[in-house]
């Protein structure tokens, strides 16, 4: 930053401080002593009277109907905090708004503009409870569906009424998975990925060691997405009143038009936003009702000009902390573990994709467990898993915690992330969430050969039989494999004898569902993996249970860890927080990034761009450490 820059911002901050300075000087004006004079607001006589005597009349409230939008990524996690809460909102700000709207009496119905949202099925679960609080209170909710996937069909079933727009389209196409395999590139360029791994299904390292699935991972993979499948069909037929052999039929045909889901009874009219609110209006007997558009939505006042403009732009950037509980109120906190799980501090999804960080989650755990107005704690998993050390000391932290722990699992909360569930009281699942894979992988991803056909040489000076064991130019040696291997193998016995303790399993009956097995929430309940289906609500529930509360006794929510600020992951201002250059990682993995990015550019190969956007999972299992992640990327459709 240049001295003028420096100069220009100090003195930017002396007016601001000047300025509140003022302000605090006229507020003690009013409040403290009287000006000079001696006028008061005592003995300023019949004039200060009649001011007070006159008071506004009130204005008859007009009915609205809140209007709420479903679009983008809508991701589990506390997210950003201050002005940016909803430029990009998390899930839990959308829940907010919905039961708002079911306490707030001005408003008499919702409509629900749902175009594509990023979502899985387990957050799809959390908004179709919302919706089904704001039908509780009497307030019918729309759906205006707009280009629907299963999921997003799942969501809008929900409400009272679907209508889509004649140039829409319904896809009801069922259920599906894809994997990717990069072992015949991957030879092609002379680049040996070695994956290890614990546990027959834990197939994690698939992609890159072999060029498809191998039996036990297809094996896995049709029991949860025929499963899935089957919820699809349920789901449908239950709110739709259907049978289900007439969903599997339309289910086979996969696409409609909007009127021809009309004539199937799928959805129950064609038209526009504005149809859908006369429509809305016509329900609730009223000629003209007020819309609220963007119903509670924190707007974003985006002129940063004046002394005005640099408060608002620094609540932005530092984001704003929770508003403190009055009283001695008592509180359930939630603390979000979201991303893959590694060591030190977290991330959000601005630097792409976001981490949780077991520093971060120990941190926020803490904070909770000290809290004395704290009762209970929900800890509310969606990852994939990641660094078994990491989950491993988030793990202690649950189990070591004195108040009462629930744990609600999103859409994905395995591995790693089971792993750390299983160190609560008890265990809520959504119908929908991947879980299990009970299993340790590893490895590492030597690309010395490939560097060697571009002319890139590396010579090497060492001691020590085992001193090459994380380096990326040679694969494992007999005895560095053996050593890893050995590693995966103690960390493996680690996790299943904390599953068998904390789900009181036999070690005989939890070989059964161990080896990396992957199952729905559904599957995990009959399993014995976990103790509930539902919703965080339903989590909240368990917690209030626990903590010995009466069902009516008001239980205030604290959300941990902190909201975040751009401050906070741009430039890692939060205690303990590395500087932004450390989101990727330690040298050896920023080495693998740019080495990948490097090879796509200059091999050239059809597919090598793709296998580079999977860098940062790529990073994880050529890290040399044990990981406790789900076999392959999992993404369902």
């Amino acid at each position: 930053m240049s001295n003028g820059t420096s100069r220009s911002l100090w003195c930017a901050w002396s007016i601001a401080s000047a300025a509140i300075v003022t302000v605090a000087v006229a507020a003690g004006m009013v409040q403290g002593e009287p000006p000079e004079g001696g006028k008061t607001a005592e003995n300023l006589g019949e004039k200060t009277v009649a001011k007070t005597a006159s008071k506004p009349v009130k204005k008859k409230a007009v009915a609205s109907i809140a209007q709420i939008s479903l679009t983008g990524s809508i991701p589990d996690g506390v997210g950003q905090g201050g002005l940016l809460a909803d430029v990009s909102p998390h899930l839990h700000r959308i829940v907010e708004r919905l039961d708002k709207a079911a306490k707030d009496t001005r408003i008499k119905a919702v409509l629900l503009s749902i175009e594509a949202p990023d979502l899985g099925r387990a957050r799809a679960d959390e908004l179709r409870a919302a919706i089904a609080r704001v039908r509780a209170a009497g307030k019918p909710v729309a759906a205006h569906l707009i280009n629907a996937e299963p999921v997003h069909y799942m969501l809008a079933l929900a409400c009272n009424t679907i209508t889509m727009p004649p140039a829409a389209t319904l896809e009801i196409t069922g259920v599906r998975t894809e994997v990717t395999f990069f072992k015949a590139m991957l030879d092609k360029l002379g680049v040996d990925a070695e994956i290890l791994q614990v546990g027959e299904f834990k197939g994690a390292g698939e992609p890159l060691t072999r060029t498809s699935m191998s039996p036990q991972l297809r094996a896995q993979y049709e029991s949860f997405v025929g499963d899935l499948y089957e919820q699809l069909v349920e789901r449908i037929a239950a709110d739709r009143k259907l049978t289900d052999e007439s969903v599997r039929a339309f289910i086979d045909v996969g696409v409609f038009t909007p009127e021809a889901a009309r004539e199937a009874k799928l959805i129950d009219a064609v038209g526009y936003e504005d149809e859908v609110i006369s429509a809305l209006a016509g329900t609730m007997k009223i000629d003209d009702p007020k819309l609220s558009r963007d119903y509670a939505e924190q707007k974003m006042d985006s002129d940063f000009s004046g002394i005005g403009g640099l408060v608002k732009l620094v609540e932005m950037l530092s984001g704003q902390k929770q508003q403190a509980v009055g009283g001695r109120q008592k509180q359930v906190a939630i603390v979000h573990l979201t991303g893959e799980i590694k060591e030190g501090q977290g991330s959000d999804d601005l630097l792409g994709g976001g981490s949780a960080g077991s520093g971060s989650v120990i941190d926020a755990i803490r904070t909770a467990a000290n809290d004395e107005q704290v009762v209970a704690i929900v800890l509310r998993i969606d990852s994939p898993g990641g660094s078994a050390l990491a989950s491993d000391l988030i793990w202690r932290e649950v189990e070591r915690t004195e108040k009462p722990v629930v744990a609600s699992l999103s859409d994905v909360a395995a591995s790693g992330g089971y792993y750390v569930a299983v160190a609560a009281d008890k265990i809520v699942a959504s119908p929908g969430t991947l879980t299990g894979s009970i299993g340790v992988v590893g490895g590492k991803i030597a690309i010395g050969g490939a560097l060697e056909k571009f002319g890139i040489h590396t010579d090497v000076v060492s001691k020590g039989r085992n001193a090459g064991w994380l380096s990326m130019q040679t694969p494992f040696t007999d005895q560095e494999r053996e050593v890893f291997l050995a590693t995966m193998k103690d960390v493996y016995r680690l996790f299943t004898s904390k599953v068998a303790a904390g789900r009181k399993l036999d070690m005989e009956k939890l070989a059964t569902l161990a080896e990396g097995r992957v199952f729905t929430g559904r599957m995990a309940k009959e399993a014995g993996l976990v103790d509930r289906l539902g919703t965080l609500e339903d989590a909240i529930d368990e917690a209030r249970k626990l903590a010995g509360l009466a069902d009516d006794e008001e239980l205030q929510r604290v959300l941990l860890p902190e909201p975040r600020g751009l401050f906070d992951d741009l430039f890692g201002m939060t205690a303990g927080a590395a500087p932004v250059a450390a989101a990727f990682g330690t040298p050896a993995a920023r080495e693998a990034v740019f080495q990948a990015i490097l090879l796509a550019k200059i091999a050239g190969l059809p597919g090598l761009e793709s296998f580079a956007e999977q860098t940062h999972a790529l990073v994880q299992l050529s890290s040399g450490r044990p990981l406790m992640m789900l076999p392959a990327r999992v993404r369902v459709r």
